[in-house]
């Protein structure tokens, strides 16, 4: 079946449309439609998972079928929610930005943010670095980020984590990852924090070049 999604704020802007058109199969539910769209709409992955699906004007859970015809619009979280940066992003085309990882994860029972920022260092190995080189699997770095975020998120109650990580060529001094923990207490924050970049580092499908100034090259699992 045809089905026209219709966006709004922040997924609308990113796509720089109001809409998007989708083939389903006959019976598909809720949850099919925002995998199909992640999938086709890569863009919008990341954000997917804090939006709400609406049907024929009425908020409708994953498990629902929807019947050809339908009025299907994805809603983002609205005024009075959290509605900041995506929580989960990789970023080519511009450096990352300390405050808009923080307010992914601020809310007004966060009593503590814990934050981590991993910078391009000019040594490594022995060597003088002239620049780091960033590639990932994106469609499963991000869908890895997000189930690294719900997974630490599950194991205390309150907590929220964000991760932002670079992709392209880095120059000394640059962040190449960010990720932040909220919680109600600040050991909380530090727990989380600290369980993310861990995690992040060893199961991600992310991967880093170092270039040195003599020329040598090593590619480095992990951030």
């Amino acid at each position: 079946m045809h089905l026209r999604v219709l966006l709004f704020a922040g997924l609308r802007e990113r796509l720089r449309r109001d809409s998007v058109d989708l083939e389903l199969p006959a019976g598909a539910r809720v949850r099919d439609l925002l995998a199909t769209l992640a999938r086709e709409q890569p863009d919008l992955s990341a954000s997917l998972s804090v939006c709400r699906v609406a049907v024929d004007h009425e908020f409708v859970a994953a498990d629902h079928v929807i019947a050809e015809g339908s009025e299907v619009a994805i809603i983002p979280p609205v005024s009075g929610g959290h509605d900041g940066p995506a929580a989960y992003q990789l970023i080519k085309d511009r450096p990352l930005a300390l405050a808009d990882v923080v307010a992914a994860v601020a809310h007004a029972g966060a009593g503590g943010i814990d934050i981590f920022v991993g910078n391009v260092r000019d040594r490594s190995r022995g060597h003088d670095i002239a620049r780091l080189e960033y590639e990932a699997y994106e469609p499963m770095a991000l869908r890895v980020m997000q189930q690294i975020g719900a997974a630490v998120e599950a194991e205390t109650p309150g907590v929220r984590v964000a991760i932002h990580h670079r992709l392209g060529v880095l120059q000394i001094g640059d962040s190449a990852v960010i990720v932040a923990a909220s919680a109600p207490h600040r050991a909380e924050a530090f727990a989380a924090c600290r369980a993310a970049i861990e995690r992040l580092k060893q199961d991600v499908p992310i991967w880093k070049r170092e270039v040195a100034t003599d020329g040598h090259t090593w590619v480095v699992q992990g951030p």
